[in-house]
């Protein structure tokens, strides 16, 4: 492809055009008479709907590139309205999918997967939720709108959610106080917006789950999340594992940090400051890391270097902040061009080292398995999908001092203890989300409190000094993925373990855990997530024991390292 994203050409799908075409190639797909037939038809629908999903996606980008682009603005609205009538016409195409007289057929050539995320997703639509699914697209745009119009002014200068993280890990104390203190103004100040925005959502996703049958949102969540061989009951064992065995080690991390800090209590303002001496940052601008990425992905395999020069040519990533860009990083993928897309905000901190390299390992899945013919295994599922992104970091990691120089090693340090960190967190959004949707009736005062009552259980180390917004609930206003996303936070803590084992396998021997590696890229989302993990070789995290291999490894290696040199 020798275009350019800025020469992708974006249209509007006109809907009722789009429909009636898609409807009469669903007529064709149930009255095939042979299998080879209804594999054509399916063909067809398969063009139809990436067409239609690249249009989706060209925009989503230019809008989250810009969120002032009064153009793209209205495109995002306009698709916030039509995204739940085209679910409705997947959800027709899967009726006749699952019904369909050739289907042992079809799942001889595509696998059952296909056949078990249309048998969930069937448990997630109705043409009567329509109306809730636009009220709810309409909620999750507007707390996205909400951050990124955020103007913080500190020291006389403005800042976005992106930029001023950086000053929240100043080695000068008074300065990250000011910071985080600014930064949180911003969410106490528009709280009662917040919360209102996320009270209609839950009453609307409550509305639609009682509308399908469920007696919450929980089990609707989870079908949406397209979980097929795990559930809450799983789920909350995992956070119990990692509650008595993750949390005092994070704890003790924690310690070990204060004393290295000098401090005499480590405060939620200090967190993010590792080093009494600075944490490591990136040695050059954005552009001058593209050129140390391109060099690291040329060294890392011949599939890396194809794929970031193909990344690199198409100006297929945009990653400084600037005004009016939405916040956050991800990774999304435009079908009708075969291209991936990175999104990011650097601001001058290691996280912009993190974010390249995570969201390079779902642009690099993506780009492994474009050809294997269908949307559906386009990506894994969720908690697969970040197996890619999180290991990608770790393989990386011999390259780290190309961004870090004479810093990689306390890079590496503070990369490993922050994955530890993670794993707490991680756990307690996912139980914030249970009790949410578990209350639908509860208060925004209700909510705050549970989340701090959470806080205390997973995070016994945080202290708030006394900040009333943080002191009485309000950090976990700031986690875009509990409006945009529900559920999707625990998929991040199960990868995190997966991607230990690849960590673990790849300091024992790089080239067949490299070979496992992209064994799972290139299966896309062709099974489900814990076939994906037999099939890459790891152990499932759910297993008793899986999560105490993989840290007691990684414990001894931080164990190893004197702070001293830091």
């Amino acid at each position: 492809m020798d275009l350019t994203f800025e020469q992708f050409t974006y249209e509007r799908p006109q809907f009722e055009q789009f429909s009636a075409t898609f409807r009469e190639a669903l007529a064709r797909f149930r009255d095939a008479s042979s299998t080879e037939e209804q594999g054509q038809a399916l063909d067809y629908i398969n063009e139809l709907r990436t067409g239609f999903m690249s249009m989706y996606n060209v925009c989503h980008i230019r809008h989250t590139m810009d969120t002032s682009d009064e153009f793209y603005e209205q495109e995002n609205a306009y698709f916030d309205q039509q995204m739940p009538a085209y679910e409705g016409l997947i959800n027709e195409f899967y009726k006749m999918l699952t019904h369909s007289p050739f289907r042992d057929e079809l799942s001889k050539k595509w696998g059952d997967q296909l056949f078990t995320i249309a048998e969930l997703s069937l448990k997630t639509f109705d043409e009567s939720i329509i109306g809730l699914l636009q009220e709810e697209n309409k909620l999750t745009s507007a707390y996205t709108k909400l951050k990124a119009k955020a103007r913080i002014d500190f020291r006389g200068e403005e800042h976005n959610l992106s930029s001023i993280v950086k000053y929240e890990m100043d080695k000068d104390r008074a300065n990250r106080k000011e910071a985080s203190e600014a930064k949180w103004a911003f969410f106490a100040d528009n709280a009662a917006e917040v919360e209102s925005i996320f009270s209609q959502l839950v009453q609307a996703r409550h509305r639609i789950a009682q509308e399908l049958g469920y007696e919450n949102f929980i089990e609707l969540g989870y079908a949406r999340m397209l979980r097929s061989d795990y559930g809450p009951e799983q789920v909350a064992n995992f956070r119990r594992q990692v509650q008595e065995y993750i949390v005092p080690i994070a704890t003790r991390l924690y310690e070990r940090q204060r004393r290295r800090l000098g401090l005499d209590e480590l405060k939620y303002y200090d967190e993010e400051l590792r080093f009494r001496s600075g944490n490591p940052q990136p040695k050059g601008e954005p552009e001058w890391i593209v050129g140390q990425a391109r060099r690291m992905y040329s060294e890392l395999s011949e599939e890396t270097r194809q794929f970031f020069d193909f990344m690199r040519k198409a100006n297929l990533m945009d990653l400084q902040t600037r005004p009016g860009k939405a916040t956050g990083g991800y990774c999304t993928y435009i079908g009708k061009y075969q291209a991936p897309f990175i999104f990011s905000n650097f601001n001058g901190t290691s996280g912009d080292i993190d974010v390249l390299t995570h969201e390079a390992g779902h642009a690099f899945q993506v780009y492994s398995s474009r050809n294997i013919g269908i949307p559906e295994y386009n990506w894994p599922t969720f908690e697969a999908c970040e197996i890619h992104s999180m290991s990608m970091e770790f393989f990386t990691w011999p390259w780290m001092q190309l961004f870090f120089k004479e810093d990689s090693d306390k890079y590496k340090f503070s990369h490993l203890s922050n994955a530890l960190y993670f794993l707490p967190y991680g756990v307690a959004v996912d139980e914030f989300q249970h009790f949410v949707y578990e209350h639908p009736e509860a208060s925004a005062a209700d909510r705050n409190r549970a989340w701090r009552d959470i806080e205390r259980k997973y995070l016994p180390h945080r202290d708030y000094d006394g900040h009333d917004f943080l002191e009485n609930g309000g950090f976990w206003q700031k986690q875009s993925h509990i409006f945009v996303t529900p559920f999707y936070y625990i998929d991040y803590t199960l990868a995190q373990i997966c991607a230990f084992q690849f960590w673990k396998k790849d300091q024992e021997g790089h080239q067949q855990a490299w070979n496992d590696y992209v064994r799972l890229c290139n299966a896309g989302g062709s099974r489900s997530f814990l076939e994906l993990v037999q099939l890459s070789n790891l152990r499932s995290p759910f297993e008793d024991g899986c999560v105490a291999s993989v840290v007691d490894v990684i414990t001894e290696w931080l164990g190893k390292i004197d702070d001293a040199a830091f």
